[in-house]
């Protein structure tokens, strides 16, 4: 690799000392070095060095060099330090970023010490230019995957590095991935843009651009809502690629080792055949059931459930895991633990404790479900015994979130954070640019997207109902229609969704006495573990 090129910066930082290769070998176990790795680089350096899993080798930049960059610009050792280690990350994998023949590609990706779902930024396919792409193509005897990782990636470095709208890129439709990569350039070249050829300015562009990132207004918002200190730095994470993207043998998905929404033990999530990631995470893309992975690639879905079982041991706990195929074998690229709504906090923790091959202690248990996740998900489970609704359901999506709420129907975030009343947003997809709005609503209702999109892990994350990928709805930009272009609601009618079912209502939701049930008998029967967890805090208060 090519040294980066020098540029001044007042950072005083020793930048070499804060760079580590995933199997770097830490006096502390990994997965407790969260405030330094970040929580992405904390888990991929657990899962290579401790639980020798398939993850693809890098490095990872920790959060002192975000927090140096925001005090005094870029360290000035960092470019010899990334170089250093590029160069290492090379040899490994036996290619040269830039290399015209064989090109390695990286993934830049962020690291928060706390999770932060798609608030921070992402590219993908770096080191790919004009002529590596032909490599590229070459290499993989396949120049329609070669070009599709291009355009891919000019996507990505455009709107995320060089703040180009989306809609300068969107608009440069073309018909194969090269016409598509050519389209978009030349749109980019319209609007002044230029995306860089050189691999080693690319690398150092996206490093800087996960670190602004940081401080982006949606990055801000999150952690407003979340409580995370703001003086934390993100840290960024540099990968070799790999391509869900390939062929028909690959594809890519995101895991939880349990249902977040309703606890049950049994694995969840969403997959993509022939996509890359954030093909399932950003929401744009109609996603297939995890179990249907099992048809297209029987041996990594094999692999990939023993995975997903040894991480849940080694954690404790329900965990969140980012994979991709290539061409039939299978890599991790992330693991964290998920985020869940309550009755899923509940009852996770109450198996988790009963199980022998995990087996919470008392303490552990308590600590896990506080009096606000207790009260919530009681509140939820008699809510969802005796809500009905008499209509007919006007269309179907998946939930996502659980909960059946009202409200008037807004059609951006900016709209859903100046309402005085409970608003649902409705989106064809949301974008980390709403999570504004998010924060506000009452309900989330999404046309694309899967049950691990952004959307969704943060609805839960944040116990707002949530129906997502009602792909029989088209959003415009004052009413929604069905797929015969007939106008079902307008933005200020009141609908009602229900992030259990994923059905979706015209009309406020009616209450009915659809339980003749005691409170007492409904949670006895629907969430059994709430009594259990009652006796275990009465048993701890007697003993004190």
């Amino acid at each position: 690799m090519a040294s980066l090129t020098a540029a001044p910066g007042s950072g005083t930082i020793r930048a070499a000392e804060h760079l580590f290769p995933f199997d770097h070998p830490h006096r502390t176990p990994p997965r407790e070095l969260a405030g330094l790795l970040g929580g992405k680089g904390a888990g991929l350096a657990e899962m290579t060095s401790v639980l020798n899993l398939p993850v693809p080798p890098g490095f990872t930049i920790a959060t002192p060099v975000c927090r140096a960059y925001r005090d005094g610009g870029w360290p000035d050792d960092l470019d010899a330090a990334v170089t250093e280690n590029m160069s290492a990350l090379e040899s490994r994998m036996g290619r040269k970023l830039g290399d015209p023949a064989d090109p390695l590609l990286v993934a830049v990706r962020s690291g928060a010490p706390r999770s932060m779902p798609g608030m921070l930024d992402t590219v993908l396919n770096l080191g790919l230019n004009d002529e590596t792409v032909e490599g590229l193509a070459e290499a993989s005897d396949d120049p329609d995957f070669a070009w599709d990782s291009y355009a891919r990636f000019l996507t990505m470095y455009a709107t995320t590095v060089l703040d180009v709208p989306k809609e300068t890129v969107h608009s440069a439709e073309a018909g194969s991935p090269r016409q598509r990569a050519l389209a978009i350039k030349e749109a980019l070249s319209a609007a002044g843009a230029q995306v860089p050829q050189d691999p080693a300015e690319q690398l150092r562009g996206a490093i800087e651009a996960v670190f602004r990132s940081w401080d982006s207004d949606r990055a801000r918002a999150y952690r407003d809502r979340e409580g995370i200190d703001p003086n934390l730095g993100t840290a960024v994470n540099v990968q070799a690629m790999v391509f869900g993207n390939y062929d028909d043998r690959s594809g890519t998905g995101v895991a939880f080792t349990r249902n977040p929404s309703t606890g049950e033990n049994r694995h969840y999530g969403d997959f993509l055949p022939k996509a890359q990631g954030e093909d399932v995470v950003a929401g744009s893309a109609r996603t297939l059931p995890l179990s249907d992975m099992a048809d297209f690639l029987p041996e990594a879905f094999a692999e990939l459930t023993d995975r997903l079982s040894a991480l849940e041991q080694h954690y404790r706990d329900m965990c969140d895991v980012e994979f991709t195929v290539e061409r039939g074998k299978l890599y991790i690229l992330q693991t964290r633990v998920g985020k869940r709504g309550a009755v899923a906090a509940v009852r996770i923790a109450a198996e988790m404790w009963r199980d022998p091959a995990i087996a919470l202690t008392t303490e552990e248990l308590r600590a896990r479900l506080d009096d606000d996740i207790v009260h919530t998900a009681r509140t939820e489970v008699l809510a969802a015994a005796r809500q009905g609704v008499a209509s007919e359901p006007m269309t179907q999506g998946l939930g996502a979130s659980p909960g059946r709420v009202s409200g008037t129907v807004v059609l951006d975030a900016d709209a859903a954070s100046e309402a005085d009343s409970d608003v649902i947003l409705v989106r064809s997809e949301t974008s980390p640019e709403d999570v504004h709005g998010m924060a506000v609503s009452a309900g989330i209702l999404t046309s694309t997207g899967g049950l691990v999109s952004h959307a969704a892990v943060v609805a839960r994350g944040w116990g707002i109902p949530a129906v997502v990928g009602a792909n029989h709805l088209a959003v415009g930009d004052a009413e929604v229609r069905d797929e015969q272009g007939e106008i079902l609601f307008r933005t200020g009618d009141v609908i009602t969704i229900d992030g259990t079912t994923g059905e979706v209502w015209l009309g406020a939701a009616n209450s009915q006495a659809t339980e003749a049930l005691q409170d007492d008998d409904i949670l006895a029967r629907d969430l059994p573990e709430l009594a259990e967890l009652a006796h275990l805090r009465q048993s701890g208060q007697d003993s004190q």
